[in-house]
């Protein structure tokens, strides 16, 4: 009994943590604006060794995944199969852009970055949103 409740938890747990990912900015915006969250937007291509790489450690890590939860909506968009807004640049990849909800960007990086930059680039693009007074 004490195994089951603990598998339940870990369950819930475990998706509580688990990010809705966009694949249409647009959509992601009207979904920061009701929600009054940020936008991130994660692009990467279908061959990037380092684009695999940073979705299988960074983004599975559970306080990236948590503060994304909490603050963003996450839009990934991959440059060799979806339709990506003009403003943001495809190659080379992997790249990071953080948006407000009027579409302006907050803060972009290029490259693979270890989860305590990428959670600093977060809470950068957060502190900017804040001095903009805006989500």
């Amino acid at each position: 009994m004490r195994y089951l409740i603990g598998m339940i938890f870990f369950a819930v747990t475990l998706m509580a943590t688990e990010i809705h990912w966009y694949d249409d900015y647009n959509e992601a915006i009207e979904v920061a604006k009701k929600e009054h969250k940020l936008v991130y937007v994660f692009i990467s291509s279908s061959h990037c060794g380092w684009c695999h790489k940073f979705e299988k450690k960074i983004l599975q890590n559970e306080n990236v995944k948590k503060e994304l939860k909490k603050e963003f909506v996450a839009v990934h968009l991959i440059n060799d199969l979806d339709d990506i807004p003009q403003k943001f640049k495809t190659a080379p990849v992997p790249r990071h852009y953080f948006t407000d909800a009027n579409k302006d960007i907050l803060y972009d990086s290029l490259g693979y970055r270890e989860v305590d930059t990428f959670l600093a680039f977060m809470g950068y693009a957060e502190e900017q949103s804040n001095t903009k007074g805006k989500k």
